[in-house]
């Protein structure tokens, strides 16, 4: 009797050794599991298994079942055996389970897919918490004996499927566990609800301060600037001299000028003196008067052009151009621009705003100059005009020209200085806000 009971301890310990080597070789969680609802068997007896595993929510789910290859969740007994599983008290080692004992809405449905009498062991990580189930049924009694031998093994099939859910991972597991709790979830939700917070839509354009109403200084006439009296941004009054044309050869047209008429005023004086005694000399002296006129007028032009080479300021202002290096020397056309004279105290905001950051702007949206010479004080100002023709902007970016006039009361930037403007447009919720630039990529990309 001894002997038998000898051979029998001796054959469990064996087939608990080979369900530990078999558990260690598992590669994956599905495989552990086909391990263990099919291969127990040579432990103990039973008519059914079943193996779940929990998601990182800590719900169970039916990852394998005795006799079969794979399990169909949407099947009518995965379906019962997961609500029934998850209407369970879990508790630590092996619990057995008896039809009496269960609740009167799970009656029916054990009547139909299991025996009387199960076996719960539920599966722990290291750190205590639950990752799996196993459940046995049977139609006879489980004895205190078969649940020592199912304790030591379902502690290796623990230890084993911990090992092998901190293997490498999906991005959907990663994400999934993300959000696993509470908090994470009413963080989200909270973001959510922020989503549709109204805002108003905006855009960051560079900026520069500019005079609404300068003057345009231009060219007099055709020819080359040889000198500039003022400097870039100086204070001029009226009647100040702003720069010089070349007037080489203006002053060799008036001497000519100036020799034609003394030519002419000679030619004259003659002309007179035979018309005492000659009648036909009396006839050309009509002729010899005109071209005296001619040659008066060719002289007052040519000073009058000469008059005109210094180039003076018509009105109080600033003088507003480059580098006079780029102008001397260099040959301009009568009517072109070369400074401006701008009134300080009729500063304004020129933008240039980018055709993908465009928005529907109205005369009057908010507009805040933050200047690269004080970004912690943005000047407030108001939209005053805006194009309704892209055009290439000094950087080459094709863009809308706005222009904004600062507020009353606020502080007058000097003119010249440029930052980066924000133009506040209409209110839209936050999320399309913050996703409207992607949105709009995607639409060029899809084409929708």
């Amino acid at each position: 009797m001894s002997d038998s009971l000898e051979l029998a301890g001796a054959a469990s310990l064996a087939a608990l050794l080979h369900l530990e080597q078999r558990a260690q070789n598992a590669t994956s969680p599905v495989e552990l599991g086909f391990t263990v609802v099919n291969e127990v068997f040579t432990l103990l007896d039973y008519r059914q298994a079943a193996f779940f595993t929990c998601n990182v929510n800590g719900r169970l789910k039916l990852c394998a079942a005795s006799g079969l290859v794979s399990v169909a969740e949407d099947s009518p007994y995965a379906v019962w055996l997961g609500r029934f599983v998850q209407s369970m008290e879990r508790q630590s080692g092996c619990q057995k389970l008896d039809f009496p004992n269960t609740s009167p809405d799970l009656v029916e449905g054990w009547e139909e897919w299991l025996p009387a009498h199960l076996l719960v062991a539920a599966l722990f990580n290291s750190a205590g918490q639950q990752i799996g189930l196993v459940l046995y049924a049977r139609d006879s009694l489980w004895e205190d004996a078969e649940l020592d031998l199912l304790n030591r093994a379902h502690q290796t099939y623990g230890y084993c499927l911990d090992a092998l859910n901190r293997g490498p991972r999906s991005w959907v597991t990663n994400l999934s566990s993300m959000f696993h709790g509470r908090l994470p979830k009413i963080i989200l939700g909270c973001l959510l609800l922020a989503m549709f917070i109204p805002v108003r839509l905006s855009a960051l354009a560079p900026a520069e301060v500019v005079a609404l109403t300068s003057m345009a200084v231009a060219a007099p006439q055709d020819g080359v600037i040889s000198a500039f009296h003022v400097q870039p941004n100086a204070v001029v009054k009226t009647g100040d001299k702003l720069f010089s044309m070349d007037d080489s050869s203006l002053a060799s047209r008036r001497e000519v000028a100036r020799r034609g008429v003394a030519v002419a005023r000679a030619d004259l004086f003659i002309a007179q003196q035979r018309a005492f005694d000659d009648l036909k000399s009396k006839g050309e002296l009509a002729a010899v008067v005109g071209r005296v006129n001619e040659k008066e007028s060719e002289l007052a032009l040519a000073e009058g052009l000469l008059n005109r080479v210094v180039v003076k300021a018509e009105r109080d202002g600033i003088a507003v151009f480059g580098d006079p290096n780029d102008w001397l020397g260099r040959p301009v056309l009568t009517g072109e621009r070369v400074m401006q004279l701008a009134d300080p105290k009729d500063a304004g905001i020129l933008v240039w705003l980018p055709v993908a950051d465009a928005l529907n702007l109205e005369p009057g949206a908010p507009l805040r100059l933050f200047l690269h010479t004080q970004p912690l004080s943005p000047l407030p100002a108001v939209l005053l005009q805006t194009s309704y023709q892209a055009m290439l902007s000094p950087e080459g970016v094709s863009a809308y020209r706005l222009r904004g006039q600062f507020e009353e009361g606020s502080e007058k930037a000097r003119i010249g200085l440029s930052g980066t403007a924000r133009i506040s447009g209409d209110w839209a919720l936050l999320g399309y806000y913050l996703f409207r630039r992607p949105m709009a990529a995607v639409r060029e990309w899809i084409g929708l």
